[in-house]
């Protein structure tokens, strides 16, 4: 694990505050990663990565999922219409709770979900009650990564899963390559740090969870950054960016640094899956 000690709570709280408008203007309705096959548009990417993700967990109909991370709310509204789930979304974020449940009510989502504004660290929930435990690119936040997938196999029943798609550190990461550019992305994108794939499986299986599967698909979400990278050099939020502050800037000036890393091997885009097992 590579970590950048200076990253603060309050910083991660007031980016996404501040930066949930850029997010949607600029990628959409989805805070993630997409996942492509060819040529598909960014929207579509999108969707492709949640509904692997949904099929790799096997979420079926009706369960309950806590959507960790939930951003404005994306994934969990398509857990709700697309697989009939009960989901209640947690964000650090008042802005994106807002935006969330707003969201949630213009599309007239059934079973409507559920959102929060608390630290995922902090949340809690009844144990043996979840059926599914689902995060998108969260966990990357989190301070204290073991002892969150501790807590979070509390909360599933036997049989219950935890879905985590995750950015990693790559496997080398003594070289100073690695070092280098996964430390400069922790900075840009506010990860107190990145695990590598054997971390986040021994977390998981620490916890007491059973790895279901592990897929890697750097490659096929790198475009993401390509298109960003493109559209922020099309537009004018570089100026906006200037002035909410040197952070924002920052942000927008490390898009470079994670397109060499998942080029270049220092980082890797990951998905893992693993279940409680039965009593």
């Amino acid at each position: 694990m590579i970590a950048c000690p200076q990253v603060q709570k309050s910083v991660i709280r007031t980016h996404y505050d501040f930066s949930t408008l850029f997010y949607r203007l600029m990628w959409g309705p989805h805070i993630h990663h997409g996942l492509w096959s060819g040529d598909e548009s960014p929207r579509v990417a999108q969707l492709q990565l949640t509904e692997q993700m949904a099929e790799l967990a096997g979420i079926r109909g009706g369960e309950r999922v806590v959507d960790v991370g939930c951003g404005m709310g994306g994934s969990s509204i398509w857990l709700a219409k697309n697989r009939g789930c009960n989901v209640t979304g947690v964000t650090i974020s008042s802005v994106q709770r807002t935006w969330a449940t707003t969201s949630a009510a213009l599309k007239r989502t059934t079973p409507r979900p559920n959102f929060m504004r608390v630290d995922a660290e902090e949340v809690q929930f009844e144990p043996s009650s979840v059926d599914a435990v689902w995060s998108i690119e969260c966990t990357e936040h989190l301070f204290d990564k073991p002892a969150f997938f501790k807590k979070a196999a509390t909360w599933l029943k036997p049989g219950g899963r935890v879905a985590i798609c995750a950015w990693l550190s790559g496997d080398d990461e003594q070289a100073a390559e690695t070092q280098r550019l996964v430390y400069e992305v922790c900075e840009g994108f506010f990860c107190p740090s990145l695990g590598t794939q054997a971390d986040y499986r021994k977390w998981l299986t620490d916890a007491g969870l059973e790895m279901h599967s592990t897929d890697i698909w750097t490659k096929r979400v790198l475009k993401t950054w390509e298109i960003c990278r493109d559209r922020v050099a099309a537009s004018k939020v570089r100026w906006l960016a200037k002035l909410l502050g040197r952070d924002h800037v920052m942000f927008l000036d490390r898009f470079d640094a994670i397109l060499e890393a998942y080029r270049t091997g220092a980082m890797e885009y990951g998905c893992f899956v693993a279940v409680k097992p039965q009593l």
